[in-house]
């Protein structure tokens, strides 16, 4: 490759590679603790013993306030899991509401079939054992029933794979409640 074209790409490669180095010094939006919780932090800084339990009853107390008004909400691990595994399959936007703990991600339900029917199309529709509701768009015909194990799994490009009673798997999309 000539140099002259050789320098653009090298300029290209580097900006790329920067990028995200420069976003990580940037404190994405809703990564910051709430005020609440980080007054309980901040008294940990205050050497004083009096001072530091009087400092923690009052933000204690505060936090406690805001949890009960649901102005700060605690969840766990537990808690996201199942969270994440009930919008499986709904397309949303790309936000930070679990802290971008992107460790806890679903790539799979396994669910019972609890009801069925025919889309307009003919194509089956499955309701799970949760109430979601998935539709066959190409494949073989299924012919599932209720009490049928279903497993559904991420696929190429942002798709869904199901198989109902360990048959080969069918594109499915999952349809608004």
């Amino acid at each position: 490759m000539p140099i002259p074209v050789r320098l653009p790409l090298c300029a290209a490669a580097l900006v790329a590679l920067a990028a995200p180095a420069l976003a990580k010094d940037k404190e994405e939006p809703g990564t910051a603790p709430p005020a609440t919780y980080q007054a309980v932090l901040d008294c940990q800084k205050i050497t004083d013993a009096a001072a530091r339990l009087a400092c923690f009853d009052r933000s204690v107390t505060a936090m406690a306030d805001a949890t009960q008004k649901k102005d700060v909400v605690v969840i766990d691990r537990a808690t996201i899991r199942e969270t994440k595994r009930g919008l499986f399959g709904i397309s949303l936007p790309r936000i930070k509401l679990f802290g971008g703990n992107d460790d806890v991600e679903v790539n799979q339900i396994e669910s019972t079939i609890s009801g069925t029917s025919s889309a307009k199309d003919g194509m089956s529709v499955f309701v799970l054992a949760d109430g979601s509701r998935w539709k066959q768009t190409d494949g073989r015909y299924t012919y599932p029933k209720p009490g049928q194990k279903i497993v559904v799994k991420r696929a190429a490009l942002g798709s869904f794979m199901a198989n109902v009673n360990d048959q080969p798997g069918v594109r499915v999309i999952r349809l608004p409640d």
